[in-house]
């Protein structure tokens, strides 16, 4: 079995969408890690739905699988980065967080996608742990449930820096949330240090919804292209490989959208290169 490979459109902000998904498509990726974002795809435009089942349909005519991701920058609030998030102290800017990620998942339900990837975001000043716990848990129940309605897989991606930072983290809060899966970055887990990434993929093999990959320095949270960092990307393909992984893998090079059109080929090269 060949692993499957995606780009995420975070790293095209400088291209039209369709744009993106064609350089995409004649690189020999098999699908997109699509960010919902102001650029290339407003879920909150008034005529999100059509252009949902648009999309699917030009999505089908590449022959590109999709994964919905939902870290845009200024989506919800154009004055503050990330915000509100899931431990938000604001009782209605939690509602908005949820809201936005049942239309995340309402998209990928249209477009027939692997999993919508989310996070838990950062507790502001003041806000206590414990509340922070208790807001996160309730906004988490409530997506995972409605994504279990839906039929779309819902998948936590541990951050750093944010309330759920680590695969343990994911853990604890999937002891009573079944239903929802790991989104791991596997960058992230040479950043914390929590992990060595291959094992967190072995660990993890039975409750990844999708997985993230780029090249990163330990201990510093900057995605970087193949080659630049501490990242043993070879033998990440060779756990995903041996634990059978037929979902996308998704490049996350969010600083380089400057470069896509090279990138974009570039990053797929390596990946298969490293395959022998």
């Amino acid at each position: 079995m060949s692993l499957r490979y995606a780009y995420n459109t975070n790293g095209t902000a400088s291209h039209r969408l369709d744009d993106a998904l064609v350089l995409m498509a004649e690189a020999g990726y098999d699908g997109v890690a699509l960010t919902l974002d102001v650029n290339h795809f407003d879920p909150f435009a008034a005529d999100w739905e059509a252009a949902s089942h648009k999309l699917a349909t030009r999505l089908a005519g590449l022959g590109l699988g999709s994964v919905i991701e939902t870290g845009a920058r200024y989506l919800l609030d154009p004055r503050a980065k990330h915000e509100p998030t899931l431990v938000t102290a604001d009782a209605a800017g939690r509602a908005r967080r949820v809201d936005f990620l049942k239309r995340a998942i309402d998209v990928a339900a249209i477009l027939g996608s692997e999993a919508v990837s989310f996070w838990a975001g950062v507790p502001k000043p003041g806000v206590t742990r414990h509340d922070a716990q208790g807001w996160l848990e309730e906004g988490l129940a409530a997506v995972a449930a409605f994504a279990t309605q839906t039929g779309v897989v819902a998948a936590l991606e541990p951050e750093p820096g944010m309330l759920v930072e680590t695969v343990d983290d994911y853990a604890a809060l999937a002891v009573t949330l079944p239903d929802l899966r790991l989104a791991l970055d596997t960058g992230h887990c040479i950043v914390t240090g929590e992990r060595d990434p291959a094992s967190a993929v072995t660990e993890f093999a039975g409750r990844l919804g999708t997985v993230s990959i780029e090249d990163m320095r330990r201990g510093e949270h900057v995605h970087l292209a193949f080659g630049e960092g501490d990242m043993d990307v070879p033998g990440i393909l060779d756990t995903l490989d041996a634990i059978a992984f037929d979902r996308l893998v998704c490049v996350e090079l969010s600083r380089d959208s400057h470069r896509a059109d090279t990138m974009i080929p570039a990053a797929l090269r390596y990946l298969k290169g490293c395959r022998g």
